[in-house]
């Protein structure tokens, strides 16, 4: 695995490891500035006080895998370069790769607002780029795949969650950009999807509503992972011919600085997502503003 980043210095993956996605084990990329803060703006990534955490990797690699010590001499610095829309040509959505993974269920979404449609175009500039599959709507997902219910029972649902949630909290700044791949069947995951992402921060506000949700779709009874973990995700792939790069990501959002923003969530959406993407369908929408 090989990490290209501009313009840190960049530890190598074998140097730490760490937890996420249920323990499945990512490589984390350590940033350090390399001169001063006027080479950190280079990048005009708009965070608060420091840059997000940056991670890639395969989720289904061994857990064993060996952890060592790095020095500062083993530490490598790439060169500068500069960053500027690609220029590719666009193929019609038909025409692009198809996920491979059969979907199921009906899905809630939480769709967040947008600064001159920067997730929209984000989600199509991946797609066109790589030519991979196109999502239909950029989104946070709060509950997949309920199989318990109609498309009905979900639709009537749905309709009252401003009865119980006024506004769904406000989401504070990415705090990471991931480039990941999943493995059904490994701890936490349910399907086998690579993907890129804003990686997301729940706090207790988002708990409290994601429980009032789920207990308005499932009743007092449920069971979901805690903490949640949020992410809007902006391109997905097929594993065997992934070409989502961490690297690509960084580079996106260094010249769309707004993807990095603080977002209210502007809307919740019943989604079926039974059978491939390229088949999902918006069911039903309910606005908060």
């Amino acid at each position: 695995m090989h990490y290209r980043f501009i313009p840190f210095f960049i530890q190598p993956p074998s140097a730490s490891y760490h937890h996420r996605h249920h323990n499945n084990i990512m490589a984390q990329v350590q940033i350090i500035p390399s001169v001063s803060a006027t080479d950190l703006s280079k990048l005009r990534l708009d965070f608060a006080s420091s840059p997000p955490e940056l991670t890639e990797s395969v989720v289904s690699e061994e857990e064993n895998n060996s952890r060592s010590e790095t020095s500062t001499a083993d530490l490598i610095s790439p060169p500068i370069v500069e960053v500027s829309d690609a220029n590719f040509s666009i193929l019609p959505i038909q025409d692009r790769r198809k996920l491979q993974w059969e979907f199921k269920g009906l899905t809630i979404w939480l769709e967040l607002e947008e600064f001159d449609s920067d997730l929209t175009k984000a989600v199509e500039d991946f797609s066109s780029k790589h030519c991979s599959p196109f999502i239909p709507k950029p989104h946070t997902t709060a509950i997949y795949g309920m199989e318990h219910l109609t498309i009905d029972e979900a639709k009537a649902k749905l309709r009252r969650v401003r009865d119980v949630i006024d506004a769904w909290p406000a989401f504070a700044k990415p705090t990471g950009i991931t480039q990941d791949i999943a493995e059904c069947g490994k701890p936490g995951q349910v399907c086998s999807i690579a993907w890129s992402e804003l990686t997301l921060a729940s706090n207790p506000e988002h708990e409290r509503a994601l429980d009032t949700l789920y207990e308005l779709f499932y009743g007092e009874v449920y069971t979901r992972d805690r903490p949640w973990k949020p992410h809007n995700s902006i391109a997905y792939d097929n594993p065997e011919d992934n070409t989502l790069s961490l690297l690509d990501t960084v580079l996106y959002a260094s010249i769309h600085p707004t993807l990095m923003h603080a977002r209210r969530v502007e809307a919740i959406s019943l989604w079926s997502t039974w059978g491939k993407m390229e088949e999902w369908e918006c069911l039903e929408r309910v606005r908060f503003w």
